[in-house]
């Protein structure tokens, strides 16, 4: 029996392990791009470096703000996540890139109020399903009421757009949903009415259905739309066992799309090899078992859905970003936590993290 009043170590020494690896892959996959782009080989690194210094001192202080806190704030949280992901969607006030309005500007930084809005949602959803708890068997007072708030959020996120982050926000609420005790006659109709809605907008944006017939025919169109797939093939393909070295990759070398950030991972697998690659998958195998051990193991209920919901938050991310830069899932622009690059995911995931090895010392494992 571990002793409580403790926090998980072994959680904070992988996840630590996960971000000193990033740093070290963005710095390796950016220093070109960043001294042909801005004319500072070391420009994406600093950032990245501030980022992880900032999101660990905000770590630092949820490891000690009483988890409960965060029980009676559930609706300011969920409202200001639901203000901010309307206010990137107002013109003049949101950030346009890529095609996308996904981004709020504030002098010289930009963030991506989504990731926030991932926390934000499981704080409230860990609360609403603690109220609930005794009707959420019910489909009007308990599992409707959770679908339609949560809907708000994934709706305001695919008017982004931000498919692959809508969906991904999707299956960790109907896991939650399950969890908590949810009918699965009512989650597997839910499930079935959101086939065609799937469908629909897959066939309405011509850069998602063209994403679609990429992934299952990737050869029939290798210059374009499958171009950032074949890359991210090569680069695993070359890097063999123990990949080429550190540093000597070659499709980072304008040959791969975003290689610092979604595609991250295709670059550990070309200089760092299949035992490198294996690495990372294991630290956050270690990541998602020690959240669910501390999940199932504190008896507030309350917490229990707070420390479940951070580790699907965490490890389901990854799962599809791997997936996607392997070529078992279409093509989605999210980054693998910790490791990518990018300030917005790395702040909202330390802070998970500090919320999670907060809720490791009330957790009672044997």
């Amino acid at each position: 029996m571990r002793s409580r009043g403790r926090f998980d170590y072994v959680l904070l020494i992988v996840a630590l392990a996960l971000v000193g690896i990033g740093i070290v892959m963005v710095y390796s996959t950016s220093a070109i791009l960043a001294g042909e782009r801005f004319g500072d080989p070391y420009y994406f690194l600093k950032r990245q470096a501030l980022y992880a210094g900032v999101g660990f001192f905000l770590m630092i202080l949820m490891m000690f703000l009483p988890y409960r806190i965060l029980n009676q704030l559930a609706y300011p949280i969920f409202g200001i996540s639901v203000l901010l992901l309307i206010a990137v969607l107002v013109p003049g006030i949101g950030h346009r890139a890529g095609g996308a309005m996904r981004w709020l500007k504030i002098g010289g930084f930009t963030f991506q109020p989504s990731e926030f809005a991932k926390l934000g949602l499981i704080i409230f959803l860990a609360y609403f399903l603690t109220k609930k708890e005794e009707k959420i068997r019910s489909f009007s007072f308990g599992f409707l009421p959770t679908l339609l708030l949560s809907g708000l959020v994934i709706g305001l996120v695919i008017k982004e757009p931000d498919f692959g982050a809508a969906l991904f926000l999707a299956v960790m609420v109907f896991i939650l949903l399950f969890v908590s005790g949810a009918r699965v006659i009512y989650i597997a109709s839910a499930l079935l009415l959101a086939v065609p809605v799937i469908y629909g907008l897959l066939m309405s944006a011509e850069y998602r259905y063209k994403r679609l017939i990429g992934f299952i025919r990737p050869w029939d169109d290798p210059t374009g739309t499958s171009f950032q797939i074949i890359q991210s093939f090569l680069s695993f393909g070359s890097g063999g066992l123990f990949g080429l070295g550190l540093g000597e990759g070659r499709q980072k070398l304008f040959f791969l799309p975003a290689p610092h950030t979604d595609f991250i991972f295709s670059i550990v697998g070309e200089e760092l090899g299949l035992v490198g690659a294996m690495v990372v998958v294991i630290l956050f195998f270690i990541l998602a078992f020690r959240g669910i051990q501390i999940g199932i193991s504190i008896p507030d209920k309350f917490g229990s859905y707070l420390a479940l919901g951070i580790t699907l938050m965490i490890s389901i991310q990854a799962i599809i970003n791997m997936g996607v830069v392997l070529g078992l899932l279409p093509t989605k622009g999210l980054t693998l936590p910790f490791v990518s690059y990018g300030g917005t995911s790395l702040i909202a995931n330390f802070i998970g993290l500090g919320i999670l090895l907060h809720l490791s010392t009330h957790a009672e494992r044997r």
